[in-house]
């Protein structure tokens, strides 16, 4: 099944905002409704492919010939053209398709990506690797004059190997999280990795971008998780990853990994893969403060007892209740105000027995109160719901987008004051007061990450707005200390700040590294980095 063209996921899956939430978000921030509806799929005017002859030829041999994995249909574009991010859906919903793919091409395998590579390469085509079409950051949209395809990997989504021995398995990269799962499962494994757009994100979008998910700090990111991978270039494939750690030169693997495209096609991972567990738990407790809360997260990850799941949200989003997403609209968040932390642990009865016991101790000692087993399971059921509350909000004719970044424990504080005051001064100033919320979402011995939720009214212009307010988020963000994303990636919206972050002589030694790889210069050209 295809992912909504317009919004996020499946379509029976969405419900509309309770009225006291329409209501809410009127008086609050001024929300007016929509004054006309979205555009309907057959309602956009789509340009012919602009592939000329010979390039389709190129491109059709490279997939064996079959006319059905080279798609040049007006719907098969749309679908393929941008990511999910809030202003790729509200310049979808107008039927702006201005950066439409020419096509989408369906590869079965890596040899067939090395072809269809070399195809784009000696035909001046841009080719844009494409897998579940989750990005938010403007990784599906390369800034490039001229036509691109979208290389859509999903024919590729097969489990390659398992090593129970040494519990490793290797997943081509166009295999849906979901799936991967289900997969493993059969085997008693499980990768662990839940971000929120699990249910359709695929194996090799988590090694482009980094991911991290919402059990990291039980199975770890999932580039702690990559032993090994193959890349396809223009030039022919790198392969890493023949022993599970090695001295032999700086890690290859690092550097593909996080790569968003730019200097090749990932088609495989192999991964650790750890036992299913056999119990899970999720508490909820409430802290008085959001430093307070921190503190006590701090703790945990640096002194243990390290649980699976540690996520803790600020007053704000606790009040309205976004940390317990099907909460929202009936009156359960507010019943506990203060800062919710879900607390969750996994794996055998006895580790999980003893783990939450440890971790109990912890955090009374810290000013925690504890809430149960409810909050928890409420958090669990609607972890993958906010891209779903998203859409309702734009429906709504809501403005609502996210953020987030991560630094190191002392400067966190600082990071969350500053984006915060960045944000709701911008936003604000253009005439849309914002709602603005927090959580920690990812912790670590040394840091943790702060994932932002910013809700307002849309304005005349709120892709001008948001714009804006972005960018006074990006620059509070490394003036503050902090990295330009987490786990997100950099696509096009970062790659600025990113070359700050980086600093030039880095960014000149990764610009050698794609002109080796692909000196033509067609993988996902200026995501990541500028071009040439």
């Amino acid at each position: 099944m295809d992912m909504l063209w317009s919004g996020w996921g499946d379509p029976a899956a969405a419900t509309p905002l309770p009225d006291t939430v329409t209501g809410l978000l009127h008086d609050l921030l001024g929300v007016k409704p929509r004054a006309a509806a979205p555009v309907t799929l057959d309602q956009i005017a789509v340009p012919t492919a602009p592939l000329d002859a010979a390039t389709h030829a190129a491109l059709l041999a490279a997939v064996g010939g079959h006319p059905e994995h080279v798609r040049a249909d007006a719907e098969s574009r749309i679908r393929h053209t941008r990511g999910k991010s809030t202003p790729d859906l509200l310049r979808i919903r107008e039927g702006e398709v201005d950066d439409l793919p020419a096509a989408v091409i369906l590869p079965a395998g890596h040899d067939e990506v090395l072809a269809v590579l070399r195809a784009c390469a000696a035909h001046g085509l841009a080719a844009v690797p494409f897998g579940g079409g989750t990005s938010v950051v403007g990784g599906l949209a390369p800034a490039r004059h001229g036509a691109f395809v979208a290389l859509d990997l999903r024919r590729m989504d097969g489990l390659l190997a398992v090593d129970p021995v040494s519990r490793t398995a290797t997943l081509q990269a166009g295999l849906r999280a979901p799936h991967a799962e289900a997969l493993l499962a059969a085997h008693g494994f499980t990768l662990g990795h839940f971000p929120q757009s699990y249910e359709w994100a695929t194996i090799g979008g988590f090694a482009a971008t980094r991911s991290s998910g919402q059990a990291s700090a039980g199975y770890g990111r999932f580039d702690d998780m990559v032993l090994g991978l193959t890349l396809a270039t223009p030039e022919g494939t790198v392969e890493t990853g023949r022993a599970p750690r090695s001295a032999a030169g700086p890690d290859l693997r690092q550097l593909l990994l996080g790569s968003e495209g730019a200097f090749g096609v990932i088609t495989s991972v192999t991964v650790r893969v750890r036992p299913m567990p056999r119990a899970r738990v999720y508490d909820g407790w409430r802290f008085p403060t959001f430093r307070q809360g921190a503190d006590a997260l701090r703790s945990l990850a640096q002194d243990g007892p390290r649980p699976t799941v540690l996520r803790l949200s600020d007053e704000t989003e606790t009040l309205v209740g976004l940390a317990q997403p099907d909460a929202i609209g009936s009156g359960a968040a507010q019943q506990n105000a203060g800062c919710l932390a879900v607390v969750g642990f996994e794996g055998t009865e006895e580790d999980t027995t003893h783990g939450r016991e440890a971790a109990t101790a912890v955090l009374r000692a810290a000013g925690g109160e504890p809430l149960g087993e409810e909050p928890g399971r409420r958090w669990a059921h609607g972890r993958y719901s906010a891209p779903y509350l998203r859409d309702a909000l734009l429906d709504a004719g809501a403005f609502a987008e996210t953020l987030e970044t991560a630094a190191f424990w002392s400067r966190l504080p600082e990071l969350y004051a500053a984006v915060r005051d960045a944000l709701t001064t911008t936003l604000t100033d253009a005439g849309t007061p914002p709602l603005v919320m927090c959580h920690i979402s990812h912790v670590y011995e040394n840091g943790a990450s702060l994932y932002f939720t910013v809700v307002s009214a849309q304005g005349d212009d709120p892709l001008a707005h948001w714009t804006r307010a972005k960018h006074a988020a990006n620059d509070a963000i490394l003036t503050a200390g902090g990295t330009i994303t987490h786990h997100h990636g950099v696509g096009t919206d970062h790659r600025d700040w990113y070359v700050r972050e980086a600093g030039d002589l880095a960014v000149d030694a990764l610009r050698a590294v794609k002109r080796r790889l692909d000196p033509a210069g067609v993988l996902n050209p200026g995501v990541l980095l500028p071009a040439d």
